[in-house]
């Protein structure tokens, strides 16, 4: 047996931050980070809120989060009793969001409190999930935190929001949105109603995001990645994801490169690893990688073929949008790979999304899989 539940009431389509126009009486607490507190987006969200609201706003937040951040925003708030949330920008904004009504909630600091998440990126589904990603700066890790206590109420997708996404961001997050969809696909913990929103997700990646990528002011393909997005958000928080995140995780609090870049960078490497194609094929694991080649008309008269195609496509897209396609292109110096390859290997084993790997793994096989993508 299995359940679903989804939980989170989202609000998309045309003029969606009228929902915001609608509260009344509330104790807002706005989560963000400086350049969004100080742009147009910011302004179009207060000029939404009515005058009888009380409103504090938090506009620290940092790339990855770290713990003390979180404390931060924590304080910030600590006498402000917030009866609503809101998370204003990219995952990091989200993710802190996350952690703050978290740990608010488990030292009283916060009663009864809603999260409202807004992205202001197409590619973390952070708003539709129980899922953040906290770092320890002090131990360049990363933990995922997950909990049904940190997931949001409501999610407002305005694609006015995303209109001004740079190139590389667009990129990056897109790329993103392809691997939450992927993973959350062939995982162990994959069903029926999982594997519809990731296919559709993954289907609207291949056909928008080099749209979106080549011109920002495409507003069907900003409003499908935005859709995308949250459709692979609610895939992996039904699904989980797979070893593609777990050394993302992992590498990611080390190499400090762009999340979205670096899991475009591994994901050829960690199909090719889950499906057996170098070495011995698991046809129950390629299959699934063959359904997603049949999704997209690629060739795949055998799942060998199949999956193989389906790698030659991620390549092309990720050539298409920037993407390197290995470290050494990317610029990563060879001396600080080498010298963090065993311990990336074994935290990325040790990461919570890698239980739900299709295949499994050890230390030594991700070591391999970062040699091969170096």
């Amino acid at each position: 047996m299995f359940s679903v539940s989804f939980g989170t009431t989202i609000h998309m389509g045309e003029g969606s931050l009228k929902r915001l126009a609608q509260f009344s009486g509330e104790r807002i607490y706005f989560i963000t980070d400086e350049f969004i507190s100080k742009s147009e987006m910011m302004i179009k969200v207060m000029e939404m809120i009515p005058s009888n609201n009380e409103l504090l706003v938090f506009n620290g937040v940092i790339p990855d989060p770290p713990i003390d951040n979180i404390v931060s925003g924590l304080e910030y708030a600590k006498d402000f009793n917030p009866t609503k949330i809101i998370a204003i920008g990219g995952g990091s904004a989200l993710d802190a969001a996350k952690g703050i009504i978290y740990f608010g909630k488990q030292s009283n600091i916060f009663n009864e409190v809603s999260l409202i998440c807004i992205p202001t990126t197409s590619g973390t589904g952070s708003e539709v999930t129980n899922f953040s990603i906290i770092t320890d700066s002090e131990n360049e890790t990363k933990y995922p935190l997950v909990t049904n206590d940190i997931l949001p109420e409501e999610a407002i997708l305005d694609t006015s929001l995303v209109m001004e996404l740079p190139q590389s961001q667009t990129a990056n997050t897109g790329i993103d949105v392809l691997t939450h969809a992927i993973e959350a696909f062939v995982s162990t913990n994959s069903t029926d109603i999982s594997d519809a929103l990731a296919e559709k997700a993954i289907k609207l990646v291949f056909d928008y995001l080099p749209r979106a990528y080549r011109d920002g002011s495409d507003t069907l393909a900003r409003e499908k990645m935005h859709v995308a997005s949250t459709l692979a958000g609610l895939a992996f928080n039904q699904a989980s994801l797979g070893l593609n995140h777990g050394i993302a995780h992992a590498a990611g609090a080390k190499f400090h490169i762009a999340h979205g870049r670096l899991n475009g960078i591994l994901l050829p490497y960690v199909i090719k690893f889950n499906s057996g194609i170098n070495d011995s094929v698991d046809t129950n694991i390629a299959g699934k990688y063959r359904d997603i080649a049949q999704l997209l008309n690629l060739k795949s008269s055998s799942v060998t073929i199949g999956t193989r195609a389906l790698i030659n496509e991620i390549n092309k897209l990720l050539r298409a949008v920037g993407i390197p396609s290995t470290f050494s292109q990317y610029g990563l110096d060879k001396k600080v790979f080498e010298s963090n390859l065993s311990t990336i290997a074994d935290s990325a084993v040790k990461d919570m999304t890698t239980r739900t790997n299709p295949r499994p793994v050890s230390p030594k096989d991700v070591e391999r899989i970062l040699k091969a993508a170096y």
